[in-house]
């Protein structure tokens, strides 16, 4: 069965809160940082994922794949380690291969069987000449419903369910029989459909293009206009031989990774009206509630109640404010420009 299902041990009481002021948890990635440049970095783009297990309501509308991806690291996707299993070492999720994090996507999200592409490869004219009228060539919907968020394509996995309900049809709904197609070709539908679904909610197996399209000489003029007032020449030295590709090079500037630099936590200082006084890193942060650790290693929860003073200060506050003014060019030539420091 095609479930996204919640991994064992968490609730969502346990995930640490996003904030509205535009602070975010120590360690994840802002979605401007994933979402606003998917297709400015290569990534193909499409429509989020459905999900079951009682709310098979589609993530189409709510976007919920978006923040489950995100909590993996979407956010998705940035930084998600996925843990490895009879003591393997766990594999960074930037380091891994297409096919790496098309599986390891797979397994957080619960997609289930991984669908069989040659049959989909024969099952796409059938169903083009069958069904496209319908529900579009893609199975995203036409003058009927898509099919990606259909309870019938979600709970099935090799046509054990579809090639009943296909032969039997829907005549209520207009839906014809297709009693008397072959077997063998409703499977070769049902897989058509799972892959279609695959397509839309695997954002692990998207494959990145060349995204060396920016100027170098431009992309130069912008860092020493917009960057030197924080780094130094020093800085961007080899900078390029620290990533394994331009993607990650390109993503590793416009928000670098906390979790591979403690002098990037967030940190707080929380004085209270009793005149008590917190300091502390930041491990989750909300318009309601505060998560420090200070220097002994407890962990403090400070309600953000009125008379509750919080000075925040986080390195990367600069890299948030240039997101809001960052253009698409600039980004390309920032990263051509990099790319040739190695």
């Amino acid at each position: 069965m095609r479930v996204l299902r919640r991994q064992q041990g968490t609730s969502s009481e346990s995930l640490p809160l996003r904030s509205t002021r535009g602070f975010f948890t120590q360690g994840e990635s802002p979605p401007a940082a994933t979402d606003l440049y998917t297709a400015t970095v290569g990534y193909r783009t499409a429509p989020e994922v459905p999900r079951k297990d009682g709310m098979r309501r589609s993530v189409l509308t709510a976007g919920c794949v978006v923040l489950l991806v995100a909590v993996a690291g979407f956010a998705v996707s940035q930084e998600m380690s996925p843990g490895g299993q009879g003591g393997q070492q766990q594999i960074p999720y930037q380091n891994m291969t297409p096919a790496q994090r098309a599986e390891a996507i797979r397994t957080f999200l619960g997609l289930g069987a991984v669908p069989d592409r040659a049959a989909a490869e024969r099952g796409a004219p059938l169903f083009k000449s069958n069904c496209a009228y319908c529900h579009g060539r893609q199975a995203r919907g036409a003058t009927g419903p898509s099919l990606i968020t259909s309870d019938v394509v979600l709970s099935d996995d090799h046509g054990e369910h579809l090639v009943p309900f296909l032969q039997r049809g829907r005549p209520e709904k207009d839906m014809p029989s297709f009693a008397t197609t072959p077997e063998n070709q409703l499977h070769d539908i049902a897989e058509f459909l799972h892959l279609q679904v695959e397509d839309v909610a695997n954002r692990g197996a998207y494959q990145v293009l060349n995204i060396l399209v920016g100027n170098a000489a431009k992309g130069q003029a912008y860092v020493v206009a917009h960057c030197s007032t924080c780094h130094t020449a020093a800085t961007f030295a080899h900078i390029a031989a620290k990533f394994h590709s331009p993607e990650q090079l390109q993503r590793g500037w416009i928000w670098p990774a906390r979790s591979n630099d403690p002098s990037l936590e967030t940190t707080a200082t929380v004085k209270t009206p009793q005149g008590t006084t917190l300091s502390g890193r930041v491990t989750a942060l909300s318009d309601f509630r505060l998560t420090l650790v200070d220097t002994a290693g407890q962990s403090h929860v400070i309600d953000r109640d009125p008379g509750i003073e919080v000075d925040l200060h986080d390195p990367l506050a600069p890299h948030q404010q240039m997101l809001m003014t960052l253009r698409n060019a600039d980004m390309h030539n920032v990263t051509a420009y990099l790319e040739t420091l190695k």
